[in-house]
Formats: C-alpha cells, sequence, structure tokens
C-alpha cells in the first residue's frame, strides 16, 4: 500500500465516523497542526479526543466534494474541495508526512477568514 492509500483510508473513516481506524495510522507522539497553524495538537491520544468534536469544529453544512492525493518522498498532500450552507464552493490543503508508514504530522492549510465566514 503507497502512502497515498493510507491517507485516503483515513478520509474515508473520517466520512465513515471510524476515528479509532483512522488513528491507528498515526504514530504516538505525532503532532495535528491546526487551521490558523497556531494551535497544536501534540499526541494520538489527544488527537482521538479532539475528533469526538469533530461536528462542532465544521462549519455548518460541511461536505467534502472532492478529493486527491499528492504523494512525494515521505509526504502526502490532500486536495480538498469542500462547500458548506455559507461557502458554496472552495478548496483546502492537508499535508500528512510520514516515518515508514505511519503519519507523524498533519497539517492543514486554509483561508482562516472563509472558514471562520462559513460559521
Amino acid at each position: 500500500m503507497n502512502l497515498a492509500d493510507i491517507v485516503q483510508r483515513g478520509w474515508e473513516a473520517v466520512g465513515a465516523g471510524d476515528f479509532d481506524t483512522l488513528v491507528s495510522d498515526y504514530v504516538e507522539n505525532m503532532t495535528f497542526i491546526m487551521p490558523g497553524q497556531t494551535d497544536v495538537l501534540e499526541g494520538r491520544q489527544a488527537f482521538r479526543k479532539a475528533l469526538d468534536s469533530l461536528g462542532e469544529i465544521l462549519p455548518p453544512g460541511f461536505e467534502i466534494t472532492g478529493l486527491r492525493q499528492i504523494e512525494g518522498g515521505n509526504e502526502v498532500v490532500s486536495i480538498v474541495e469542500w462547500k458548506s450552507e455559507k461557502i458554496a464552493d472552495s478548496q483546502f490543503s492537508v499535508l500528512f508526512k510520514f516515518e515508514g508508514d505511519k503519519i507523524y504530522e498533519e497539517r492543514w492549510f486554509l483561508d482562516t477568514e472563509q472558514w471562520k465566514s462559513a460559521f
């Protein structure tokens, strides 16, 4: 399985609400850098706990409308197309860094002002 397949499997787990499967692809001491790049979660347990509140941090009506992976070296970038009740169409990207076949860093890149306006 290539790294892009691991990331795709993670997105599918999120869509199914299967967060335990998702976090199994992360190292124990992983880092999650949230939108805005200032909020950081350290460790798989903190990341897993945050996933329980996922519905609260997504804009109302949030829906992923397209998803593709770009793989190079030990990294995968997801290009995510999305919409919500207040945003008709947009994109963000997520960088996944790997150690072997496990993710050690996940970093989101998005227009934070647009994201805030989606609420």
